[in-house]
């Protein structure tokens, strides 16, 4: 398969760290959003799904996260398990933060990402403020890359495709209907190594 003309940004280990570091979890709106910044780029939700999540999706017995009527109207399920190959404990991560979401509003609010204020009776957040709060973060943490919600799912699935080598397992993960919309992850592994390759015959 031909390879597109142009490949989705996604950020390395670096930019990822610096990102979701400018999220200060001693605040309870930072708490917050590291912990959206995190799921996004451990399970690779879309912008839609994460302001859509409802505790009801989450079970933290079977370790599953179901995302209802997503893109095209299917449902999918990830899973949240303990110490995972990327390196998060989504599980613990999420009831560390219901927990203190719960606390802070005085209760339990329907969906999983909210605003914080008690007299906002723990609203859903919108689209527009997880896509300022990422540019936000971004330019902050001084990454040269132009930043969305979706660049944290495509650093996910090519994350993914790295780790399994299986773009099978990335297009289900992703819930993706046809293979070669998943396919570009291909193309970014194989330029990353392309750059990798050149850049070490250049030192040498």
């Amino acid at each position: 398969m031909a390879r597109p003309n142009k490949l989705p940004t996604i950020l390395n280990e670096a930019e990822i760290q610096a990102l979701t570091a400018q999220a200060n979890p001693r605040y309870v709106t930072g708490h917050r959003n590291r912990v959206m910044m995190q799921l996004m780029l451990s399970i690779g939700l879309r912008l839609a799904e994460i302001v859509n999540l409802r505790w009801d999706d989450i079970d933290f017995l079977s370790e599953v996260l179901m995302i209802r009527e997503g893109k095209g109207m299917k449902d999918r399920t990830l899973f949240i398990k303990d110490n995972n190959w990327r390196g998060v404990d989504d599980k613990a991560t999420l009831q560390e933060w219901k927990d203190r979401q719960t606390k802070e509003l005085g209760e339990l609010p329907e969906y999983v990402f909210t605003t914080m204020s008690k007299n906002s009776n723990g609203n859903q957040l919108s689209d527009r403020y997880v896509q300022a709060m990422i540019r936000r973060y971004s330019k902050r943490a001084g990454i040269n890359k132009k930043i969305s919600p979706h660049t944290l799912r495509h650093t996910f699935a090519t994350r993914l495709y790295k780790h399994t080598k299986d773009i099978a397992v990335v297009q289900k993960a992703l819930g993706h209907s046809d293979l070669s919309t998943t396919m570009v992850y291909v193309h970014l592994v194989s330029s990353d190594v392309e750059k990798a390759l050149s850049s070490s015959k250049e030192t040498k």
